[in-house]
């Protein structure tokens, strides 16, 4: 069986409130409908001794599965670390575009203006001056 991990603002939020879980983000976000998924955070939880069974019995009743690892820290505390998809501040829906307003039909075309304002052939280049000082190289050749 594959993880999922429930939906929450914290830890404690995703361990006591979780209705849903979800595997991939993808899931996540079509769960948490208008609210944005922020990320697939993990987060550390030491408990007291006395709270441990609670939260171990929240833990089996989530929708989650395998989100939850147990672990004793230097002391010998049981310390877990809770992999849930944290829930991010609602999603703001942008305002609709207010569509542009068109112009009015009284106005005079002028684009064959812009496409026909100048020659369709190409102008001829004047001839460049030649500096009667420069030898030619490559001239016409003259028959012996």
């Amino acid at each position: 069986m594959s993880h999922t991990y429930p939906l929450g603002k914290t830890a404690r939020d995703a361990l006591k409130g979780a209705h849903e879980a979800a595997r991939t983000r993808y899931e996540a976000e079509d769960l948490a409908g208008d609210v944005a998924i922020a990320s697939l955070e993990t987060e550390w939880i030491t408990p007291s001794e006395k709270d441990l069974p609670k939260i171990l019995e929240q833990a089996e009743a989530n929708p989650g599965h395998g989100f939850v690892q147990h672990y004793e820290d230097g002391s010998g505390k049981t310390v877990l670390a809770v992999t849930y998809w944290k829930l991010a501040k609602a999603k703001k829906k942008k305002p609709a575009p207010k569509p542009k307003a068109e112009p009015e039909g009284s106005q005079e075309d002028h684009t064959d203006d812009l496409y026909f304002k100048s020659g369709r052939t190409k102008k001829r280049r004047r001839k460049r001056h030649v500096d009667p000082n420069q030898m030619d190289l490559f001239g016409e050749k003259k028959a012996d």
